[in-house]
């Protein structure tokens, strides 16, 4: 078997594979990288020695059967068998997307035991699943995002093995699967790689400290890296898209930046499988060149995360005004009709929270609306509040506002996501924990948390400790809850909602500004059309009489009992209530 890697710093390179020893030789034709034969199978385990150092682990391993820290796995891609090998993939215009943590979607937290409940997702009507990222982690329980070792699969979850049993459950009920990849910057525990090169730079400094190296010395190779990472997961593990994490901390000043490199590297791999795959980025940039295709000189990203979305509904149904929900919240109907027909509500406006002017404008004549995600819950905006509350648990006494961001998501004119268990209101909440196997990081975590909350009002005993395994615990979905009130009645909800999606073509219709909005901040109503649909939320407590015209209506789904307009075309919309309507 062939061994290489690049370490163009070391003056020698051992390989070790199962216990033999050899060195490597530098390689002609590639300065900095090493390479050799060696024998090898499917499980040899191995590492790489840097100038008689301790052997470590592979920066390309596919698989690290005893953590971060362990020595690499030999993995024959060749070996599993697929029982999906028709699969054609599933676009991403139309598509329902589910954002799943392995982790705690089951009490097992394994690939397998989450496998076993897509059918539900099925009987949902969700398209595809966004898995958080899966990459190995120190300890078992964790969000993903502090992962290593970029090509390998975490092993708690079932391996590589695991993952392709996952991907292959979900393809043979026609559900497409999207991996979220982190490339602003890797784990503080279990990291290898700046011993190998300078896959890190101080040139620009990140949040979590210095940046992926993209743009200095050695950035060459860091690229292909993380290129040939990318590309591996969606051609090895048949995965059908990439979500991006924070991609606005990709600090790249060359003349072609990373991400339309990366595109269009997926683009030509689409085109050589023959079947579509996409790119969802994460950004709070408020930039359309994200998402403006290459040939209009954007970064060719096929959709974002809309976190404008999120914050107008938020604040719209919870009357949440702190940090970044201040601006939404001084009229939130106002700005929710804003991010409806124009994609952002920071489009070079004032952010009160940023201190400063923010975003530019989307054209929405020629921006699609499916590139843009709308949620109303995700793992960030559940997980990083102090408790780990789900917006069931936030209007747990008003399950008719919870409908209504339900109504709004999935008759937008953007790309539905949902988060695990908000389909049937989950009455657990989904807290931050990790599994650091450093006991000074463990604490440094602990005390972190405590410290950022503590800023914020929240007593030092009412933060959950993150190390605490009943955390994790505490956020496991519970399965029984959907087969009881009032579980079950949202669930219904969700369900509905997603069926009039699938059938009502103007509900998938990609024309923004086809939407049209009216709404009273006072009475609490907003209204929207698309196309001959037309949808009305009341989060005010008294009935709504909103105009919808005269034109003859019927009532296609509605939270509670409602009668279609008459002649006069006035609605009487109970309160804290939604309907959808067809008019002809």
């Amino acid at each position: 078997m062939h061994f290489e890697v690049w370490a163009p710093q070391a003056g020698r390179v051992t390989l070790r594979c199962d216990g033999a020893t050899r060195a490597l030789e530098p390689d002609p034709e590639r300065p900095g990288w090493w390479s050799g034969e060696a024998e090898a199978r499917d499980g040899s385990r191995y590492g790489f020695a840097l100038d008689d150092g301790p052997v470590l682990p592979d920066p390309r391993s596919r698989r690290q059967p005893d953590g971060p820290d362990g020595l690499s796995a030999v993995v024959d891609q060749g070996r599993h068998t697929w029982r999906s090998d028709g699969w054609a993939g599933r676009p991403l215009p139309g598509a329902v997307l589910y954002e799943l943590h392995v982790g705690t979607y089951t009490p097992e937290g394994t690939f397998d035991a989450a496998a076993g409940r897509l059918e539900h997702l099925v009987e949902l009507g969700v398209t595809h699943v966004e898995l958080m990222p899966v990459c190995p982690f120190p300890g078992r329980h964790g969000w993903g995002y502090d992962g290593v070792s970029l090509w390998a699969v975490h092993e708690p979850y079932g391996g590589p093995e695991g993952l392709k049993r996952f991907v292959d459950r979900a393809h043979e009920l026609g559900i497409g699967v999207v991996l979220d990849v982190v490339h602003n910057h890797l784990g503080p525990s279990g990291n290898h790689l700046p011993k190998f090169g300078p896959y890190f730079t101080d040139t620009h400094h990140t949040p979590w400290g210095s940046a992926v190296n993209l743009d200095a010395p050695g950035s060459d190779e860091v690229r292909d890296y993380l290129l040939g990472s990318a590309l591996a997961w969606l051609r090895d593990y048949r995965l059908d898209g990439l979500r991006l994490d924070a991609v606005h901390a990709l600090v790249d000043t060359r003349a072609r930046h990373f991400l339309e490199e990366l595109s269009a590297a997926v683009d030509a791999l689409a085109a050589d499988l023959g079947r579509p795959l996409f790119l969802i980025g994460e950004s709070d940039l408020n930039d359309p060149r994200l998402i403006t295709p290459r040939a209009e000189h954007g970064l060719g990203l096929h959709a974002q995360w809309s976190d404008d979305f999120h914050h107008a509904v938020h604040t719209a149904v919870t009357g949440e005004s702190q940090a970044y929900y201040a601006d939404f919240a001084r009229a939130p109907l106002a700005a929710l009709a804003k991010t409806l027909t124009g994609g952002y509500f920071h489009d070079g406006t004032y952010s009160s929270f940023r201190g400063r002017h923010h975003g530019r404008p989307l054209d929405r004549t020629r921006t699609a609306g499916h590139r843009l995600l709308g949620y109303s819950q995700t793992h960030d905006q559940i997980g990083n509040r102090a408790r780990g509350d789900r917006l069931s648990g936030l209007l747990a006494d008003a399950p008719g506002l919870l409908a209504c961001a339900a109504t709004l998501t999935l008759t937008a004119p953007f790309t539905p996501m949902l988060f695990m268990g908000e389909e049937w209101a989950a009455g657990t909440p989904w807290q931050f924990f990790t599994d650091h196997t450093d006991p000074e990081l463990a604490e440094a975590v602990r005390q972190g948390r405590r410290r950022e909350f503590g800023a914020h009002g929240w007593a030092a005993q009412d933060v959950p400790d993150p190390q605490d395994p009943a955390t994790r615990d505490r956020s496991c979905l519970d399965w029984s809850e959907p087969g009881r009130e009032p579980h079950a009645r949202v669930l219904d909800w969700y369900r509905r909602l997603i069926a009039l999606r699938r059938g009502l073509p103007d509900l998938t219709d990609p024309d923004l500004a086809a939407t049209r909005v009216a709404h009273d901040e006072e009475a609490g109503w907003l209204a929207f059309r698309r196309g001959d649909v037309r949808v009305a939320v009341n989060l005010g407590s008294a009935t709504a009489a909103i105009p919808l015209g005269t034109r003859p209506a019927r009532v296609l789904a509605a939270w509670e009992p409602v009668e279609a307009p008459g002649g006069t075309g006035l609605l009487r919309l109970p309160g804290r209530s939604c309907v959808v309507l067809a008019q002809s």
